[in-house]
């Protein structure tokens, strides 16, 4: 595999195969600026695992993109089409081809997981209640629950069973685009390694296009194509994991080669330190 060493300039012009392409992005809470002219192409049909330190941007670049928190400056075009641009009708027409699961799920409390399910249906789309019925059982079936759970409240459900049901309804309008959140984080490693297990499937399945928020080394390792790490407000390395364990960025390095990066198997133990 061809290492992907190189950052696009500023102003560059989107690759061929990017569906999201981010330049020269800078949003700011107050006086404290977050992203400081950051640029990232997402590829069709990649998984790319977005790392970073925890409070340096990681969430916040998925939250800009969606249009949930304002920018200072810079673009961003999602299917060719720069967000900024669109009316509003032309923005709905866009976010029905994604899919969100936000870091706990966020789960409407006082639905149930068949109307969580069908909550996009109703907002965007016209459908007959049946049709709406039979699309939820579709999709719980899709990330591995069972119909029974369809009439049971958020409240009823275990944390692993609340990420699949929040996957469900993101994947309820059959995006294009899946944005995930850190969707591994308060799991067991047996539950994590499994819905691991189910990205990767469905992004095989319905060819899907993956941007997903971690910080888990195992799903770095495991299902993503490729990596973008974030560091002082920018992407300071993008690649495959052999970029990441070759890169001489101090926080890459000790990111990729600490002693959770062994435990999960991908450190230097495995001969990819070369002699550090």
């Amino acid at each position: 595999m061809q290492l992907d060493t190189e950052r696009a300039p500023p102003h560059a012009e989107p690759n061929d195969d990017a569906i999201i392409h981010v330049r020269d992005l800078v949003v700011a809470f107050g006086e404290r600026k977050i992203l400081k002219g950051l640029s990232l192409d997402v590829r069709r049909g990649e998984i790319l695992g977005f790392v970073g330190a925890s409070g340096g941007g990681k969430s916040v670049l998925t939250r800009t993109i969606l249009g949930l928190v304002p920018k200072v400056s810079g673009t961003v075009q999602v299917f060719g089409e720069d967000l900024d641009a669109l009316s509003f009708e032309e923005r709905r027409k866009v976010e029905q081809r994604w899919g969100v699961l936000f870091q706990q799920g966020a789960l409407f409390s006082s639905l149930t997981v068949k109307q969580n399910i069908q909550f996009p249906m109703r907002e965007f789309l016209t459908m007959s209640q049946r049709l709406m019925n039979e699309v939820a059982l579709a999709k719980v079936e899709m990330v591995g629950l069972p119909p029974d759970v369809l009439e049971k409240m958020p409240s009823e459900l275990s944390g692993g069973m609340i990420k699949r049901v929040a996957l469900a309804r993101a994947l309820a309008l059959d995006p294009e685009i899946l944005f995930l959140d850190e969707p591994t984080s308060g799991l067991d490693p047996i539950g994590a390694g499994e819905f691991d297990d189910l990205i990767a499937t469905l992004q095989q399945t319905l060819g899907l296009t993956v941007f997903m928020v971690t910080h888990d080394l195992d799903s770095l390792h495991s299902v993503c194509d490729r990596i973008a790490a974030l560091a002082d407000g920018k992407v300071i390395a993008v690649g495959p994991i052999e970029t990441m364990l070759k890169s001489d960025h101090p926080w890459v390095h000790a990111y990729f080669h600490g002693k959770r990066a062994r435990a999960a198997g991908i450190g230097p133990q495995n001969g990819h330190d070369e002699g550090r």
